[in-house]
């Protein structure tokens, strides 16, 4: 699968986080075993955007830390059957995963890493709006990030 990185920000995003986004990625593919041809965008933006977009397509006036943008409703139960798809966009506000690690005490790359995944698992129409749905995604989630072994001696997600 191809990832686009794109970054409205004024904050540089370097190789080694783009390579960590991809790898995230590409984990969640395994995971759902998902081996189709296709394409997801990881957009970066400030505060003021994803607050903006966060009220146009959810009718909340806040900013989040991360929206998805699925192709499809559900690709977790629906399936696909295309030899190329457009999986979706994920949108991450720079700004609030930065306020986020501060908060949680760790990385910008952890908590950027994790908001990929999470979105990711949006994108295959998992969701956490019920309790045994957040169960589901929630373990998903640590799987993946356990498997990535990227954050040695942190509990990569359990404080999400």
């Amino acid at each position: 699968m191809q990832v686009e990185i794109l970054n409205e920000t004024t904050t540089e995003l370097d190789s080694e986080l783009q390579a960590l986004i991809v790898k995230a990625t590409d984990k969640v593919l395994e995971y759902e075993d998902f081996d189709i041809e296709g394409e997801v965008s990881v957009l970066f933006v400030n505060d003021e955007r994803i607050k903006a977009l966060n009220y146009e397509f959810r009718k909340k006036n806040v900013v989040t830390d991360v929206l998805s943008f699925p192709q499809y409703d559900s690709i977790k139960e629906d399936g696909v059957n295309e030899p190329f798809i457009y999986l979706g966009d994920v949108v991450i506000s720079l700004e609030q995963a930065k306020r986020q690690a501060d908060e949680f005490g760790h990385t910008i790359e952890r908590e950027i890493v994790y908001l990929t995944v999470h979105s990711m698992l949006h994108l295959f129409g998992y969701d956490h709006l019920t309790e045994e749905d957040k169960i589901e995604m929630r373990t998903k989630e640590k799987a993946v990030l356990g498997a990535l072994k990227i954050f040695k001696g942190t509990s990569i997600g359990e404080d999400q």
